[in-house]
């Protein structure tokens, strides 16, 4: 059995929904070998979320984001959490409408996603920061 446990710090990103497969897999040189694994990504922050969709075309990233701040916008009146801003409390209730978590497994040394997805990092707030990523994987020594 082999573990790998690595962090992973992205770069602050303006709000919205980006492709972040490859610097998921860019931080995992030991995933090479796995034979047959699992790999779990966490996010660890209340403001933004991870999830896997569509990686091919950008107009479903504008989509997401079209809906998720339509479905709950910066600033209603009901929210009571508005210290932090108007963007705050629509953002942990995004995240937690998404996931902080993503399971994926690991085939010949690769994370085994379908030919059109990709891992997105959903950044909830217009000025999140930089935001940090533990991938753990496992499983059987690739032979």
């Amino acid at each position: 059995m082999i573990w790998i446990q690595e962090n992973v710090r992205l770069p602050a990103l303006p709000r919205g929904f980006h492709v972040v497969t490859g610097e998921v897999e860019d931080a995992l040189p030991g995933l090479a070998s796995i034979g047959v694994g699992v790999a779990h990504v966490f996010i660890r922050h209340t403001s933004a979320s991870l999830a896997i969709n569509e990686n091919a075309s950008r107009d479903v990233l504008r989509d997401f984001a079209a809906w998720f701040d339509r479905a709950v916008p910066d600033g209603a009146s009901y929210f009571s959490h508005t210290l932090e801003g108007p963007d705050d409390m629509p953002a942990h209730i995004k995240s937690a409408l998404l996931d902080t978590s993503l399971t994926i497994p690991v085939s010949d040394g690769r994370l085994s996603l379908g030919t059109w997805q990709g891992i997105y990092l959903c950044e909830h707030r217009d000025s999140g920061g930089p935001r940090s990523l533990t991938v753990t994987a496992w499983g059987e020594e690739r032979g």
